[in-house]
This record gives structure tokens, C-alpha cells and sequence, in this order.
């Protein structure tokens, strides 16, 4: 364990303390998340299209919060938002075991995702803030490893409460989550204050001009959350098909799961490499685009293959999609840490959001339906749609760029 916490924990003392931090805060999510379905069926007494309502819902609320929370952190101070979001998250927690009914769960799901949103929206502008931009795209690559550990033990810790098959095992876990998520947030407030973590003043001279009004900067987390839907792929799209679609056996898919955990703690930091300016995360983009397509190609000949060899084609389609996933945060840091107005990161966090979901909230029913009905054809779409996203990121990025410049020229303070 420890020649494991020392490839994902950096040598820089503020990296390596939020490292820790986000193995903590993924443990107490992770822990609750894997009985999630149980808790909320057994214990909140939902049926499971009542959960998948209520799940979307909050999702369409804190859509629209996006950008209003990210502007609040800007005001409050990154830090002190994180803080308080994070301390939201794990007060809900603990009150989990007391929610029943319907209209309940459907305002502490609104409430989580709210806290979620503004915390976020806090916890990216301070990462922006206290990393040099020589240190940032790294430090925010070990962090992403130290949450893939995170949520792993977590759903260890999950899985055995759901082995014991107890009622109380299974309230009590949303308790030890929230335990878990209030020292999280105690130690955030430990944490050295960033250049701007007590609410940064923009210069008298700089004209107030809304995230929203980049029209490039919200193109460009479109075709991202494009990328990102390589998610989608392999949590969603790979597992149906190989049930459905192939003779491989069903186990396989635990060793696939296996597999891109360990890939993505040990390959992230190696992965985000030269992400740290615009050319860069756009050179990552099109290696994503690129792992994402020959991914689909992979996957989509397993329909036709038999034993060993769907097995090993399967497994190498979902070793492909990993790689696109790692490639794709990289890109994604790097082009919103360039790509933010310094005095407005908070709000452009939630704009990032805000166009990061419309890139990708069509995915799921779109790639099952490509996927399993259309077979073959429908994972030459998938592959397009990718390919012209990564296409679109380049013209967005140069449209992005020159609103910030011409702001910055329209912002500077004349000279009689």
C-alpha cells in the first residue's frame, strides 16, 4: 500500500495534502454510492423509476444553479465555498437515515446536487488558484488518482455492508459517510488560503463581463463533454453490449472494472503530461478522440467473435476507452485553466459545467440505442460524433481566446 500511496501521492506538501484529502472525500462518497440503489429502494421505500425520476430532476435544478454558484464563489472566496458545500454534503448524509417517501428524497437529491455544484464550482478555482501554472495540470492528475483509490476502498466498505444484508447495516452506512465527509470538510478549512480564497476584488478598471457571454469558452466544454462521454462507453455502452451482444461471460466485466481503476491511478499523472498550455490540452483532446475511436472499432467486431478472442477484444476495447479517459481530463484541466478569466474562475467553473452537461447528457440513450440496435454502423456513428467534437474543440479554443484578449484590451485602464 504504501509504494502504491507514494506513486499517487506527489512530493509537493500542499499536493500531497489535498491527495489525502481526496482519498478521504472519495472513501465516505464511494462507501455510500455502491448501496446507493439498496438504501434507496429498502430503506427510503422508493421503486426504481421513483430514484431515476428524483435523480433527474435535481440534475436539470442544479443545471441551472451552475453558474450562480460558481459567480457566489467568486464572491464568498473559492475556498470558503468549497467549505461550505462539502459541509452541506456531509450534514445531508447524515440525515439519509430519517428520509421517507417520494418528495422527500426528491429535495435532499436537490439539495445534495446544489451543495455538490457550488462545492465544486469552489474546489476548481481554488486549484486554479493556489498551483502555479507550471504545478496545476500535475498536482490535479495525482488528485485524480488519489480519488480513483478513494472511491475503490469506498466501495469495499460498501460492498461488505451489503453482504451482511442487515437493515441497520445499511443505514448506518450513510451515517459513516457523513462522518467521513465533515472531517473531510474540516480538513478544507485547514487548508493555506489561495490568492484570491477570501473573495477576490476585481480590479476597479475591469468591466464586469459574464462567463456566459464566452461563447467560445462554452463551445468548447460542449465538444469536451463530448469526450467525457467516454464515460458513458465504459460504464454503460461496453457492459450492455458484452451482456447482450457477445458470448463472453459476465465476470468478465469485474477484471474490466479492475482494470481501468489501476490504469487510471497509475497512468493518470504520466497521461496529463504537456497539458499544462492550450496547445497541449488540445493535443490531448485528439489523443482522446483518437483512443475513443479505435475503442468503438475494437468493441463493435466482438459481435462476431468467439471465446478467447471476444474476451481479450472486449478487454482491449475497454483498455482503449480508459485511455481516453485519462487523456480527456488532461485536456480538460489544461483548457479551463488557460481558458478562465483569473478574476472570474468560480463562475467559469459552472460554465464549464453547464456546457460540459449539454455535451453529454444525450449520451446514454443515444450510444445504447446506436450501439445495441444498430450494431456495427451505430458504433461508426459514436466514433463520428467524436471525432467532429475534437474537430470543434480547435475553433472554440481560438474563439475562447480572443474574447479574453479582446476583454483584457477593453479592460485596461486608459492613459491620459
Amino acid at each position: 500500500m504504501s509504494t502504491l500511496l507514494n506513486r499517487v501521492l506527489p512530493a509537493n506538501p500542499l499536493a500531497r495534502r489535498l491527495s489525502v484529502q481526496s482519498i478521504l472525500f472519495a472513501v465516505g462518497e464511494g462507501a455510500f454510492l455502491t448501496g446507493s440503489a439498496v438504501f434507496f429502494t429498502r430503506i427510503v421505500g422508493l421503486s426504481a423509476a421513483q430514484v431515476g425520476l428524483g435523480m433527474t430532476i435535481a440534475g436539470i435544478v442544479s443545471f441551472f444553479f451552475a453558474v450562480p454558484l460558481g459567480r457566489l464563489a467568486d464572491r464568498v472566496g473559492p475556498k470558503r465555498m468549497w467549505c461550505l458545500g462539502a459541509l452541506a454534503n456531509a450534514l445531508l448524509y447524515l440525515t439519509w437515515p430519517v428520509i421517507s417517501g417520494f418528495a422527500a428524497f426528491l429535495a435532499m437529491m436537490i439539495l445534495l446536487k446544489l451543495a455538490d455544484v457550488g462545492g465544486s464550482a469552489g474546489r476548481g478555482a481554488y486549484m486554479l488558484d493556489v498551483f502555479s501554472r507550471e504545478e496545476r495540470i500535475r498536482s490535479l492528475a495525482f488528485m485524480r488518482s488519489a480519488l480513483n483509490i478513494g472511491f475503490t476502498l469506498g466501495a469495499l466498505i460498501g460492498g461488505v455492508a451489503l453482504a451482511i444484508d442487515s437493515d441497520a447495516v445499511v443505514r448506518a452506512v450513510p451515517l459513516l459517510a457523513g462522518a467521513i465527509l465533515t472531517l473531510n470538510a474540516f480538513l478544507i478549512t485547514r487548508l493555506p488560503d489561495a490568492s484570491h480564497s477570501d473573495g477576490a476584488a476585481v480590479p476597479a478598471h475591469v468591466i464586469p463581463t459574464g462567463a456566459l457571454r464566452n461563447k467560445g469558452f462554452l463551445a468548447l466544454n460542449v465538444c469536451s463533454g463530448v469526450l467525457v462521454t467516454n464515460q458513458v462507453l465504459l460504464n454503460v455502452v461496453i457492459p450492455l453490449w458484452l451482456v447482450q451482444q457477445t458470448d463472453a461471460p459476465r465476470v468478465l466485466l469485474a477484471y474490466l472494472f479492475g482494470t481501468n481503476t489501476v490504469l487510471a491511478v497509475l497512468l493518470q499523472v504520466p497521461a496529463s503530461r504537456g497539458s499544462e498550455t492550450v496547445a497541449g490540452a488540445l493535443r490531448a483532446a485528439r489523443i482522446s478522440a483518437a483512443f475513443f475511436v479505435v475503442s468503438c472499432g475494437i468493441v463493435s467486431v466482438t459481435h462476431d467473435t468467439i471465446g478467447w478472442t471476444t474476451i481479450a477484444l472486449v478487454w482491449l476495447g475497454h483498455v482503449t476507452v480508459t485511455g481516453a479517459e485519462l487523456f480527456q481530463s488532461a485536456s480538460q484541466w489544461g483548457l479551463i485553466a488557460e481558458l478562465s478569466d483569473p478574476h472570474r474562475r468560480g463562475e467559469y467553473q459552472g460554465a464549464a459545467r453547464l456546457g460540459g452537461t449539454v455535451g453529454q447528457v444525450w449520451a446514454p440513450a443515444a450510444y445504447t440505442f446506436l450501439a445495441i440496435e444498430w450494431g456495427p454502423p451505430g458504433w461508426a456513428v459514436i466514433a463520428v460524433i467524436v471525432v467532429i467534437a475534437a474537430v470543434g474543440m480547435h475553433p472554440a479554443t481560438r474563439a475562447a481566446e480572443r474574447f479574453l484578449q479582446q476583454e483584457e484590451q477593453s479592460s485596461a485602464p486608459q492613459v491620459a
